[in-house]
C-alpha cells in the first residue's frame, strides 16, 4: 500500500513467523515477566519501550507466545494500560513540536505543509478510536490544549 502523504511506494520486508509457543531457548519464567511488565507500565514506560526492553534486555523474541495475548491486552487486563493510545500521543508531541518551530521560522512552507498533514492523521485516529471506544465519544483535539499539557 503507499504511503499517503509521500508520494513513496509502501514498505516491504519480512514478517515474523506466526508461532503459538515460545521458543525453547527462551528461559524468562512467566510470573516473572508479568511482575516486570506491571512494574514498568506502573512507573508510566510506554508499551512499545516496554515491549523494546523485554526484547534486548531479557531476550524475549515473542510476548504473545509467553502470555497469551498481546501486550496491550495483558495491560488492560492488569487495568495498567495507558488512558490515550501511544501512536495518537506520538503524533500529538510531533505536531506541538512543529508548532513551536513554525513559532520561529515563519517562513518554513514546508513545515506548515507537513503540520497540516500531521494533523489530519490525528482527526483521522481520533475517529477511529473514538468508533473502537477507545476514547470517549466527542473527543477533540485541541492545538492550545496540546501546548499546554506538553
Amino acid at each position: 500500500m503507499a504511503r499517503l502523504h509521500s508520494r513513496k511506494k509502501g514498505k516491504s520486508g519480512t514478517k515474523r513467523a506466526k508461532s503459538a509457543t515460545a521458543p525453547e531457548w527462551v528461559s524468562v519464567d512467566k510470573a516473572g515477566l508479568r511482575e516486570t511488565i506491571v512494574k514498568m507500565a506502573k512507573e508510566g514506560v510506554p508499551p512499545a519501550k516496554i515491549a523494546l526492553h523485554l526484547r534486548d534486555q531479557q531476550g524475549v523474541a515473542n510476548l504473545r507466545a509467553i502470555l497469551g495475548m498481546s501486550l496491550l491486552a495483558f495491560l488492560e487486563k492488569e487495568k495498567a494500560a495507558p488512558e490515550y493510545p501511544e501512536d495518537l500521543l506520538a503524533l500529538i508531541k510531533k505536531a506541538v513540536r512543529m508548532r513551536a518551530h513554525l513559532k520561529t521560522s515563519k517562513k518554513d512552507f514546508h513545515n506548515k505543509v507537513k503540520l497540516g498533514h500531521v494533523e489530519s492523521k490525528i482527526g483521522r485516529l481520533v475517529k477511529y478510536y473514538s468508533s473502537k471506544g477507545k476514547l470517549p465519544k466527542g473527543w477533540r483535539y485541541d492545538q492550545q490544549t496540546a501546548l499546554l499539557a506538553k
